[in-house]
């Protein structure tokens, strides 16, 4: 919901950021390998009871994640693999934090679980969407190498999330069923917007 807006203003504000992977002579896919690396480190933090080296930690991770791509145009280093990288990345570092919140408080692990098979069907249906949109020929919402249905709960509002439960741990089922809800109503809008989209290119055939 807010990952384009976020995106937008990130090439203008992130310069200094850039210009320092360029002197370091570094590739993109290693810039979205250092993500990863920071984001394990944030979920270690979790696990450990350490909220604020774990917040900070975090958006450090998704600062590498949100400049690989811009740094990959600017020097003209896009690839179909570095696309694929990003987007399989992303998912692994946003479910070791699950998995860091479940060390930290297993008490609630039907939650983590519930997350966990939320986010399967969220990039599921992301990626779903994104193809049958392209396949129909609708201008791309963004100019990621994969194309995502949009939807409520994205990048931007995961550590939003994340950040939430970590500065208010007293308030955290509340928060996990929101997080929850804001996850299922991304994947039935999801669906519905697909099923719509699909219609009449079905309407002359059989039902799957």
């Amino acid at each position: 919901m807010i990952d384009n807006t976020a995106r937008a203003l990130l090439p203008a504000v992130t310069k200094p950021l850039v210009a320092f992977y360029r002197r370091r002579g570094w590739t993109p896919n290693q810039i979205t390998w250092i993500g990863l690396g920071i984001a394990i480190g944030a979920a270690g933090c979790v696990a450990s009871g350490h909220p604020w080296p774990a917040i900070a930690l975090w958006w450090s991770s998704r600062l590498a994640d949100g400049t690989d791509g811009i740094y990959a145009r600017e020097t003209r280093q896009t690839s179909d693999f570095g696309a694929y990288l990003d987007i399989l990345l992303d998912m692994l570092a946003y479910s070791l934090m699950i998995a860091g919140f479940a060390l930290w408080l297993p008490g609630l692990s039907g939650y983590w679980i519930a997350v966990l098979l939320l986010y399967v069907l969220c990039i599921t249906s992301a990626l779903a969407l994104g193809m049958l949109q392209e396949r129909l020929g609708q201008p791309a919402r963004d100019n990621r190498g994969l194309r995502l249905g949009a939807g409520l709960a994205e990048g931007g509002e995961t550590g939003i999330a994340y950040t939430s439960f970590l500065l208010f741990p007293g308030w955290i089922e509340p928060l996990l069923w929101l997080w929850i809800a804001m996850l299922a109503t991304t994947v039935v809008a999801r669906s519905l917007l697909a099923r719509e989209l699909l219609t009449p290119l079905d309407a002359s055939e059989p039902q799957r």
